[in-house]
């Protein structure tokens, strides 16, 4: 079940990696980052955007030839809740609340995972494990900026009809696309990889809206000991 267990970890970093990351206002056709380098245009969009404390992530990643789809919403705390799947490997359900990270899935995943007899024990349940140390979705980690070096500003473009400034950043034949507001606070607006091994595309918002991640109710939780003492 160890598998099972790291999925919010491996959602975030598969989040984290496409991004490539572990305020101003416009006025009318004025550009407001104006005479800023495209590397500090993202230091503001990463500062906005960790600051703002809570968000919405949804997008895709390719892993070997595979395409994953995720969504996940996380609050001020460090809280999450999402979703992550596949239609060849099933979809899980995932949240981290407090100290402990649980995870529900289809019968696909369980499956896929441990055989029939898993996804008979799961069906419609939570798997529990501990968090060790800070939140997986911790926003300080999820928008740092310390790899956002060397960036290019291209022309500006539009995501879902805001204006964004366009930053690309290129390291030999990978090019990251990174999309910044530019009404508005400076936030992370959308995130493209091309030409990596795990290429992807991830849109956010709801940045600064109320997220609400509660534990599932105990009756609904299953503890990974017994599991794993085929109880």
């Amino acid at each position: 079940m160890a598998a099972n267990r790291k999925l919010l970890a491996v959602a975030v970093a598969c989040a984290a990696a496409v991004i490539g990351v572990t305020g101003c206002s416009s006025d009318g056709d004025k550009d407001p980052f104006d005479g800023m380098s495209a590397d500090k245009i993202a230091d503001k969009a990463s500062k906005a955007s960790k600051d703002a404390g809570s968000f919405t992530m949804q997008g895709k990643m390719e892993q070997k030839g595979e395409v994953s789809n995720i969504k996940f919403s996380v609050a001020e705390s460090g809280d999450c809740k999402g979703t992550m799947g596949s239609p060849k490997k099933g979809t899980a359900e995932f949240l981290a609340s407090g100290k402990t990270s649980y995870v529900k899935a289809d019968d696909k995943f369980w499956e896929s995972q441990g055989g029939g007899s898993t996804a008979e024990l799961l069906k419609g349940r939570w798997v529990k494990s501990p968090n060790k140390g800070e939140s997986v979705c911790n926003p300080d980690d999820m928008f740092k900026s310390d790899k956002l070096k060397n960036l290019k500003r291209e022309d500006d473009a539009e995501v879902d009809g805001a204006k964004a400034a366009v930053l690309t950043k290129k390291k030999g034949d990978e090019t990251t696309t990174f999309y910044v507001a530019m009404e508005g606070k400076p936030y992370f607006l959308k995130v493209v990889n091309k030409g990596s091994d795990e290429p992807g595309s991830v849109t956010f918002s709801d940045y600064g809206k109320a997220v609400d991640v509660k534990a599932p109710p105990a009756s609904e939780v299953v503890d990974p000991e017994k599991i794993a003492a085929g109880s």
